[in-house]
């Protein structure tokens, strides 16, 4: 059974920066694609970016290109979100999700999220 579980979470001043971690387990090759999503209150569910771990080739959002990176400890199984130059709109809960093994990226696995707070 496939297990995400975010962790490193937490509040921060704007400016500052946050590192987010997904430990991935119980699949039985390599997830085609995994992502990290944002909901901010009260907005809908933004994806930010997403890997491709056989290639490590990334996609960004608009909203977070140049100051967060997506990568992927393969040996580790571990996603991580490097955040920096964080805004009080980053506020908000940070999901990681995964497809299964295979070719079709479907965000069929999701963690429990990790919150993040940015104070002005």
């Amino acid at each position: 059974q496939v297990r995400l579980v975010e962790s490193g979470g937490g509040s921060v001043q704007a400016g500052g920066s946050l590192r987010l971690s997904c430990a991935a387990s119980g699949y039985t090759g390599t997830p085609f694609c995994m992502a990290w999503f944002h909901l901010a209150p009260g907005k809908e569910r933004e994806r930010l970016a997403t890997i491709f771990p056989a290639e490590q080739n990334a996609i960004y959002a608009d909203s977070v290109k140049g100051r967060f990176t997506i990568s992927k400890d393969n040996t580790k199984n571990t996603l991580f979100l490097q955040m920096n130059s964080l805004k009080p709109e980053d506020t908000g809960m940070y999901y990681c999700a995964s497809s299964d093994v295979g070719y079709l990226c479907n965000y069929k696995y999701w963690g429990q999220g990790t919150q993040v707070i940015v104070s002005s």
